[in-house]
């Protein structure tokens, strides 16, 4: 499959529903001549022909190509459809504002450097849990960041008393909070999954290729815990709340990215 036409049609409509998004924040929700439904929708579009053209590069004959703008691509992906289907329930399509253009961005990437990297034979449904597990924690958990991030601009500006249209446009502080932390307790349940199932089912998690990423992810682990244990037992919110969501999921991107891109964009393995 000629991937070039689907891949910029993808890019052209995460970039459209990335700036009607914008758009509609930046003016606080006035008529931009797209209502919120017809944003998600076109979003939706652009998942799911950014599934059609990763699925054949992904699940070859030969196993998973998982190389390094291939994974990125993925988890662009997951996250991209995960904040769609939480649109359809929640306040949160605002997050798309930056998870569009990134999504866009990797498939650009995946265009110009189509990784040819194998990680496995033929997929065993072990296998494809851990890996679900695992992009489903990294998505729900990149999601609560920048919902994290988005909560600090919001914090700062009615600490300044600028309630302008960007902040009107956003759900009060409290909602918004308390999204943060479904995400973050949802993130946390999938990513104990994903550590329960390496476990079980890879041959072992403490090799020399997975040392780093797993010792990362326990300790973005215990962050997260510890952040809700707060939560729950101190009432943590606000900056606290906010500093330690980011420093879960930059341990988290370190677990995956940081090796990979390490070993395979540097040294070359």
């Amino acid at each position: 499959m000629n991937a070039l036409l689907p891949g910029i049609l993808a890019i052209t409509l995460y970039l459209l529903a990335g700036s009607l998004l914008t758009l509609r924040l930046v003016r606080g929700n006035i008529e931009t001549g797209c209502d919120r439904s017809q944003i998600i929708l076109i979003a939706l579009a652009a998942s799911i022909i950014h599934a059609v053209l990763l699925y054949p590069v992904i699940l070859t004959g030969s196993g998973l190509n998982l190389g390094f703008f291939h994974a990125v691509s993925l988890i662009a992906l997951t996250t991209a459809m995960v904040l769609v289907l939480a649109s359809l329930f929640e306040p949160v399509e605002n997050l798309g504002i930056p998870v569009f253009p990134l999504a866009a961005l990797s498939i650009a990437l995946l265009l110009i450097y189509p990784a040819r990297k194998m990680i496995t034979g033929v997929s065993a449904w072990q296998l494809d849990t851990h890996i679900l597990t695992s992009l489903l924690a990294y998505s729900v958990l990149g999601l609560a960041a920048i919902q994290s991030v988005l909560l600090a601009i919001q914090d700062r500006h009615l600490h300044n008393r600028q309630p302008g249209g960007f902040i009107r446009a956003l759900p009060p502080l409290q909602v918004m909070e308390t999204l943060l932390f479904q995400m973050i307790a949802a993130g946390f349940v999938l990513l104990t999954l994903a550590l329960v199932t390496g476990i079980l089912f890879l041959e072992d998690i403490f090799a020399q290729h997975l040392v780093h990423k797993t010792v990362l992810s326990i300790i973005a682990w215990m962050v997260f815990g510890v952040l809700l244990w707060g939560r729950w037992r101190f009432g943590w919110r606000g900056r606290v709340a906010i500093r330690w969501t980011i420093g879960g999921f930059i341990f988290l991107m370190l677990a995956y990215f940081g090796s990979k891109f390490v070993l395979e964009l540097i040294l070359h393995r």
